[in-house]
């Protein structure tokens, strides 16, 4: 559980688009998948820009299936709204462990939207 260095393998970007703005201290959590279970490799918040360069180890992940987990419900709070989702998950395969793995969130109170960024 460490926040580390913007070289990071796995990134994120949360836009806010029920106010068309980057989505700034959303808590994301990095899990793995391992044995059925789910084990947290690191956390993080999204900056005043809505991103987040710091969710992986240094060295390359190896395969496997992992997880980016928002918490949304306190964004919205903090933004004097209420969301009908309290999370986000996203679960993705790294494949390729040399690649960059670059996942957005596009965010409103009551729908998102996720896509492989670059």
């Amino acid at each position: 559980m460490s926040t580390l260095s913007p070289s990071s393998q796995i990134t994120t970007h949360v836009l806010d688009v029920s106010q068309g703005k980057p989505a700034a201290n959303v808590s994301v959590t990095l899990e793995v998948s391992a044995g059925g279970t789910w084990k947290e490799l690191s956390r993080g918040a999204t900056d005043i820009q809505g991103r987040l360069g710091s969710l992986a180890t240094p060295t390359p992940l190896p395969e496997g299936t992992y997880r980016l987990v928002f918490d949304s419900g306190s964004y919205f709070k903090s933004q004097n709204s209420i969301g009908f989702y309290p999370q986000v998950s996203i679960a993705f395969d790294v494949r390729d462990p040399a690649q960059h793995y670059h996942v957005p969130l596009l965010l409103s109170p009551y729908g998102y939207s996720t896509y492989r960024g670059s």
